[in-house]
């Protein structure tokens, strides 16, 4: 295994001590959506101010070859302790102020001590790096262990971009830079502080991009247009507004990312007019929207689009979701075998939100484990603030198939728009909520919903 050591100048945490094997791991602070729900609503809607609404949660990061014993040590007494997801079951031995357990593969694991759900500790077991490439290597923009400062970073064809375990890569705004700042205007273009524009790029390794030095809605985080681009393994945290945009882009691959956010907007990853996307194996605790698809006009289709085996923390917004923005068609998105260990938002879990006039069709939520939802599936054509044309547009063929869910009412919302802009060919196929399965008579749909089979 490997232990990447924190560099001088880089804040810690109080809250938690974590070994593993025996070697100390450095644990890394991340600003995250309050606990009190009031202020988490304040933080997405008074964007002025949005950076003064956060908690305090923590972060450890490693690299394991083979199972792998942790510790993780509090200030105070263990009494309960749980490690999400769930679905791993894995069961600490406590012992005073001390818990250990076995991680038998790599894996992005939550870890909440006496109860305390906000000020958790994330635990991101990563697999061993290969192939990792040295400094002076050509074609290689590399950052080596330490604390370093960017303004804005364009990443061209045939580079990549590698951060060390132990970098801290800070992104700021010099005094005579441009930027944008406040307000939110939908799919609009923020100069990003990482652009990864061209084809054959690469983001790649163990260290942190951190977004702490750019006011709020000052940049998106990394934006990536192109083709053939992969972005594995680094750790993404206090995003100025998007973290990840992809936009017109083809052939893109997002591995084992960590995103980390908590001001107005901070969406997660943002798949917009493009195709051929998988995101697979990433942890998201984010403000805004999680994982979600978007299409702008005239910047192209949005087809095959696959988010699996990702653990998912929606504080706001939605987790897993196509929409609002929609202007294109859409046509075959994947959401499958993920697990959404908390849903504490507003909005709803699951989601097609459609407010512009695209067809949208073949979108699958499968294999999904959801452990706490306020509300979970919503299927809906409508008018909203993020609306843009006239005219309404067309949802057909959604399923949900095996689907385990903890939530609260409402639990299922269909709703077309009107007899020429329906919903239509919904399918729920072994969705259990509560332990129980969903009835028929538990999905509200109202006149312009057609073709809905429940199926136990």
């Amino acid at each position: 295994m490997t232990v990447y050591p924190a560099p001088a100048g880089e804040p810690l945490s109080r809250d938690y001590q974590v070994s593993v094997e025996g070697l100390t791991v450095p644990v890394y602070i991340a600003k995250v959506g309050p606990a009190d729900e009031q202020r988490r609503w304040k933080a997405m809607d008074d964007k002025k101010n949005s950076a003064d609404f956060y908690d305090l949660a923590a972060f450890a990061s490693f690299d394991m070859r083979a199972p792998v014993q942790v510790s993780v040590t509090s200030p105070a007494a263990i009494t309960t302790a749980r490690i999400l997801p769930s679905a791993l079951q894995l069961t600490p031995l406590i012992a005073g102020r001390t818990l250990t357990f076995t991680v038998a593969k790599p894996g992005n694991l939550t870890i909440e001590i006496n109860g305390e759900t906000i000020r958790s500790l994330h635990l991101f077991a990563n697999p061993p790096e290969t192939d990792a490439p040295h400094p002076g290597t050509p074609n290689v923009i590399y950052f080596g262990p330490g604390v370093h400062e960017i303004s804005r970073l364009v990443v061209g064809d045939n580079q990549t971009v590698y951060l060390a375990g132990g970098a801290v890569v800070r992104a700021i705004i010099k005094p005579d830079e441009p930027f944008h700042i406040s307000g939110y205007s939908g799919l609009r273009t923020y100069t990003p502080s990482i652009e990864l524009k061209g084809k054959n790029i690469k983001l790649r390794g163990r260290g942190i991009i951190d977004q702490g030095g750019c006011t709020t809605h000052a940049r998106h985080m990394v934006s990536v247009r192109g083709s053939d681009i992969t972005l594995e393994g680094v750790i993404l945290r206090d995003a100025s507004t998007w973290t990840l945009p992809v936009r017109q882009s083809d052939r893109i691959a997002i591995r084992n990312l960590k995103l980390l956010g908590y001001r107005a907007n901070s969406d997660g990853i943002d798949i917009c007019n493009s195709r051929d996307v998988t995101v697979e194996d990433c942890f998201i605790r984010t403000l805004d929207d999680l994982i979600v698809i978007k299409a702008d006009k005239g910047q192209g289709v949005v087809q095959r689009i696959t988010a699996r085996r990702c653990v998912l923390w929606n504080q706001v917004a939605h987790a897993l979701s196509v929409g609002a923005e929609l202007r294109e068609n859409v046509d075959d998105v994947l959401f499958t075998d993920c697990d959404l260990i908390h849903d504490t938002g507003r909005e709803w879990a699951l989601r097609v939100y459609h407010c512009d006039a695209a067809t949208v069709s073949n979108v699958r939520f499968e294999k999904l484990r959801i452990e706490e939802a306020r509300r979970l599936i919503s299927v809906w054509i409508g008018k909203a603030v993020w609306s843009r044309d006239a005219g309404a547009g067309h949802i057909r063929g959604v399923s949900f198939t095996d689907i385990c869910a903890t939530t609260r009412t409402p639990r299922v919302e269909l709703k077309g728009f009107d007899a020429g802009h329906a919903v239509e060919e919904i399918t729920f196929r072994n969705v259990q909520v509560n332990g129980q399965p969903l009835r028929a008579s538990a999905v509200r749909t109202n006149e312009f919903v057609s073709h809905v089979t429940v199926t136990p």
